[in-house]
């Protein structure tokens, strides 16, 4: 299972490439000043015309979404966006453009490898001249494959510069003793990203099955590649492993999907796949190995069994190159933007040459660039702030645990437990990684791709047998985004999230406990969702429920999913309850504990004055609608009901809400789509 689960899976569309004509770096170079400032509210966002009560998201944000329509460099747009934008096109562009007017920079550096990648980036004649030269190397090892043994061990040379296969490994914490990192073998290799796009029959997903084949034909006769009908081979193979998969709601079990076996095993129950082969590759020793599902290791190899070697070749082919695509030729490179970010997402224009440089070095040296973003732009006095608003989260939960009459005293014992055993990080990790053996140079963009990805996945493969270092991040300081991590029973806050509209220094206390509060609430009960109430206090796959309070919460649970079953976003696309009711349950904790939080605090204080025309309970729902506020295109949606753990945010302002009933009594409804009766509330934490 994945380790971490966070605030906003899909805050962006996939990136996507394109390309410019090449200019000089000091001519770019700009200041760090910021240019964007966020109000605490806008009330100019509000439509006064919507009830409330029978739509609060448009009634809050219906000004700002007819202002703020998705620009045509985006497949969704909302207040995400909006801060990612600030910190990589405003921040870390300053950073990065001051960096590269700089000449003699030190070798080895991370401001030469930040200034010399972002070169390489943006060198697009270089690149243009190269053309598919840099990936020879990988396709000459693909050419030369002669039989099963060597495809699979070619395969697992591959996985090492990050290009998808049929089986995956990835090193982790054990799920049943997570001080120590295990192996994992999970599935993958499917470019569409989820069964679903395989098997539903409307017209839309068809018509993206159709452009998937004519996009593989024409990525093949760009690259210069033979093989015949490439298309509709790779749909043909990819569509019978897709079948072979667990779908994304069987993936969210981690008692079925954790299955630790000897690696003698493995080999066992697919003696056809070169087991020995893949895992000497990728330098991985090991005597067990946690499997995500058995019958996929056996079936899938079957299926490679079957299938021609000149199929498994071809396949081998467009993986690479699918990989690599935005990092290729214009041509290549524009065509891969066609597919999956206009044809899967709705986003009908590439940013421009320059942004996209700045995000790709954010992407490939992300904590270098993250050391230097906290030094300019996170103040101090902001991790005291949010430590001071964790505990008063953490108070709060417990006072919610005491009070609930579904469960029984031996579980809140340890549910106590587990909460008391939080533990945080805010802004940025206490100790940096040292990236300076990974050899950036000027030039040689997808050399220095592979170069950044060896590093890391040396790094994986270290932590083999090792404990886990629980001090280590899974995100860049300057990431707009937070997470669970149930195997260390942490919450992290990464510097990037915590300014406007998250967290306001300067806003009232009803908008930042709507805002950040909500966030950091959403984050604690997602440590007893559906998945993470799974793992107790120290972090192992272990039950330490009764098992009628089990079958409570199961109870509630299913009916939240039913609930969101019943929204549909499209005509024929529905929301996944199933899959979403992790975020949909955190999202409903976090309301409810920042809301309580709220009034907390203010007991024994004076009633605050109205800002704006809104009491404090009104304006900490309006905190809470604005951080969700967004638009989207009709293909992110569709991508997102099939393939995202989020609900839509839409949805994720107006789908918690009618249960709570504090947000009915802020607005006095009395009725309206917002309003539902006590009986058919859902209240789980």
């Amino acid at each position: 299972m994945k380790s971490i689960y966070a605030l906003q899976l899909s805050l962006l569309a996939a990136i996507s490439w394109t390309a410019c004509n090449n200019h000089t770096t000091t001519e770019q170079a700009g200041t760090n000043q910021d240019t964007l400032k966020i109000p605490a509210f806008d009330v100019s966002s509000i439509d006064s015309t919507v009830n409330p009560c029978d739509d609060f998201d448009n009634f809050v944000n219906g000004n700002w979404k007819k202002k703020n329509p998705v620009p045509s460099t985006e497949s969704r747009w909302g207040a995400f966006n909006v801060l990612d934008k600030q910190n990589k096109e405003i921040r870390l562009k300053g950073i990065i453009l001051d960096l590269a007017a700089k000449k003699d920079l030190k070798k080895g550096t991370e401001e030469q490898q930040i200034s010399d990648f972002y070169r390489s980036f943006y060198d697009t004649a270089t690149i243009e001249k190269l053309g598919m030269t840099p990936l020879q190397p990988y396709l000459d090892k693909i050419n030369a494959i002669q039989s099963l043994e060597d495809w699979a061990k070619v395969s697992g040379e591959l996985q090492n510069l990050g290009i998808s296969t049929v089986a995956t490994f990835y090193i982790g914490a054990d799920s049943r003793n997570s001080k120590m990192n295990a192996v994992y073998e999970n599935q993958g290799g499917l470019s569409l990203g989820e069964r679903s796009y395989y098997e539903r029959t409307d017209s839309a997903t068809k018509a993206v099955r159709d452009e998937f084949v004519k996009h593989i034909d024409k990525q093949f006769s760009q690259a210069g590649f033979k093989d015949a009908n490439p298309g509709q081979t790779i749909l043909d193979f990819e569509t019978k492993l897709a079948k072979l998969q667990l779908t994304n709601v069987q993936l969210r079990d981690p008692v079925a999907t954790y299955n630790k076996v000897a690696f003698s095993e493995l080999k066992k129950l697919a003696p056809e796949f070169n087991w020995d082969g893949y895992a000497e590759v990728q330098q991985v020793k090991v005597d067990t190995i946690i499997l995500e599902n058995k019958a996929y290791v056996t079936n899938s190899a079957k299926l490679v069994k079957a299938t021609p070697l000149e199929t498994l070749k071809t396949y081998a082919r467009w993986q690479t190159l699918s990989r690599f695509a935005g990092y290729l030729p214009k041509a290549i490179d524009q065509e891969n933007f066609h597919f999956f970010a206009t044809v899967m997402r709705g986003t009908k224009a590439q940013k421009p040459r320059l942004e996209r440089a700045i995000r790709a070095t954010d992407g490939t040296m992300g904590y270098p660039l993250g050391k230097l973003f906290v030094k300019q732009y996170f103040p101090e006095s902001s991790k005291q702030k949010v430590s001071e608003m964790i505990e008063n989260v953490r108070a709060v939960y417990g006072e919610r645990v005491d009070s609930l009459k579904w469960m029984s005293a031996a579980t809140k014992e340890m549910a106590h437990k587990k909460l008391k055993s939080f533990t945080y990080k805010i802004g940025y990790p206490d100790k940096w990684k040292d990236y300076s053996s990974i050899d950036v140079k000027p030039g040689t963009l997808i050399e220095n791709i592979v170069a950044a990805t060896n590093y890391k996945h040396k790094e994986e493969v270290e932590k083999i047998g090792k404990p886990v270092d629980k001090s280590e991040w899974e995100m860049t300081p300057q990431t707009v985004n937070a997470y669970y991590n149930p195997l260390n029973n942490e919450v992290v806050f990464p510097a990037g999230i915590l300014q406007p509209p998250f967290f306001n220094a300067d806003a009232d206390d009803a908008i930042n406990y709507g805002g950040i509060m909500a966030v950091i609430g959403h984050e604690f009960t997602h440590g007893f969702d559906d998945q993470g109430s799974q793992f107790d206090a120290e972090g192992n796959l272990t039950n330490w429920w009764t098992p009628e309070d089990r079958k409570n919460f199961m109870t509630l649970a299913n009916r939240y999913i039913r609930y969101f079953n019943g929204i549909e976003v499209l005509p024929g696309f529905h929301i996944n309850g199933a899959l979403t009711i992790g975020e949909n349950i955190a999202d409903l904790g976090g309301l409810t504990l920042a809301y309580h939080a709220l009034e907390k605090s203010l007991k024994g204080k004076p009633e605050p004055a109205k800002i704006d025309g809104y009491t404090w309970q009104q304006r900490f729902f309006l905190g809470w609608a604005q951080v969700w506020h967004g638009n989207s295109t009709e293909a992110a949606l569709r991508n997102q009901v099939q393939t995202d753990p989020h609900s839509p945010a839409s949805s994720r302002i107006d789908g918690p809400l009618p249960h709570l009933k504090e947000f009915n009594d802020a607005w006095g409804c009395t009725g309206g789509k917002m309003k539902l009766a006590d009986t058919a509330r859902v209240v789980i934490w």
